[in-house]
């Protein structure tokens, strides 16, 4: 039997292990608390408690039996927990085929609005995106030890059921932040779960790939779409050089780029569901009908 041991069964980890469970795979994930692996036992998967401080016995033994393997959890100060507690049961699990590691489009940093792919040199100007490409490298480097076939995902901002600018509407939370020429990519998590099921079905060992949409837009655009296509009042512009930000929310608008997804169509002969954040929210709203 195919058996997914993700590490963080989160949202994007979650609705792919949803697609897998109807597809007859089994399902492990972790969590950080024993609640949290108990939400996971109620779907009927196996749940497991992991908090990154030290390994975890039940992911020794679950390791043993797993096919595929997801990592879904951000990296700490010195490296990515489940590398750094269980690299070894990793390189020696006997049913491994596949493994792969969520990342972010904030290893390259800012590039000034330009356009950037799998290609161009990582840059990354946060403590985040310098912790990411640290993993990405240190699992690449995992994976050419051991022969096991490491892919990575970056990724952009996720949205999707119960996560998008409809929601923040609803509850009153969204902003029309402007800043002059930015824009982000986004992805919705649909497109991550199928990018990912594309992955497992054509391994590319080594092979990194960008998960984003096809139109970086100006994220006040991406509101005032979710006004429109939900009838609710679109909120007004906030200049961003007045606006009240996290120092998280800070960094995402430090940087500024394009990202190309070719490479997801062409090597592994993906199609994006929502190619921009219209299709997506435009079936958000409509499954809130």
């Amino acid at each position: 039997m195919t058996h997914l041991l993700a590490f963080g069964l989160g949202y994007s980890a979650r609705v792919l292990s949803e697609r897998l469970d109807r597809d007859g795979w089994r399902i492990s994930g972790t969590s950080t608390t024993a609640s949290g692996a108990a939400r996971i036992a109620a779907r009927g998967w196996s749940g497991l408690c992991f908090d990154g401080a030290g390994p975890s016995q039940d992911v020794r033994a679950t390791l043993s039996q797993a096919t595929h393997v997801l990592l879904s959890i951000p990296p700490g100060a010195s490296a990515d927990p489940a590398l750094l507690h269980h690299a070894a049961d990793i390189e020696n699990a006997p049913r491994l085929r596949w493994i792969g590691y969520l990342s972010t489009v904030a290893v390259y940093g800012d590039q000034k609005g330009g356009w950037v792919d799998e290609s161009t040199p990582p840059n990354p100007m946060s403590e985040r995106g310098r912790r990411r490409l640290d993993a990405e490298n240190a699992w690449l480097a995992l994976g050419a030890a051991s022969g096991r076939p490491v892919m990575i995902f970056r990724l952009p901002g996720i949205y999707g059921p119960g996560r998008s600018a409809i929601e923040d509407l609803a509850d009153g939370t969204a902003r029309r932040l402007i800043k002059k020429d930015q824009v982000f990519n986004r992805i919705h998590v649909d497109d991550i779960a199928g990018a990912l099921q594309a992955a497992i079905a054509r391994p590319q060992p080594g092979r990194i790939y960008n998960v984003t949409d096809d139109e970086p837009a100006a994220p006040q655009d991406v509101v005032a779409f979710a006004a429109a296509v939900t009838g609710r009042q679109c909120p007004p512009d906030l200049p961003f050089e007045t606006a009240e930000l996290s120092p998280m929310a800070r960094s995402f608008y430090s940087e500024n780029k394009r990202v190309r997804n070719t490479r997801i169509k062409d090597e592994l002969g993906f199609k994006l569901v929502h190619p921009t954040y219209r299709e997506g929210l435009a079936a958000i709203a409509k499954g809130r009908d």
